[in-house]
């Protein structure tokens, strides 16, 4: 292994996070494991398990992909209980 180069790979920013941008404009980043419902009104607008929601201006969509690709990225999605396969190849 080469000197001074360990940390290369490390990912930079948070990992239980998806980074947002409020209406206003002003990014802000959402810990992905208390997203309850996304939903459009015409707004996106998230629901947390807290009951607090947050208008962003990312589409339904793209808020369901950085939440998927984070979910991915942690694993939960490697278990295939939560993939709704009851056996495991």
């Amino acid at each position: 292994m080469r000197e001074g180069r360990a940390d290369s790979h490390v990912r930079l920013g948070p990992i239980s996070m998806i980074e947002l941008t409020r209406l206003n404009g002003k990014a802000f980043t959402l810990n992905a494991l208390y997203i309850e419902t996304v939903e459009s009104f015409p707004d996106t607008t998230i629901t947390l398990t807290t009951g607090s929601k947050i208008i962003v201006l990312q589409s339904e969509a793209e808020v369901r992909q950085k939440v998927t690709t984070f979910y991915n990225h942690i694993q939960i999605l490697s278990n295939p209980h939560l993939r709704g396969e009851e056996y495991e190849e």
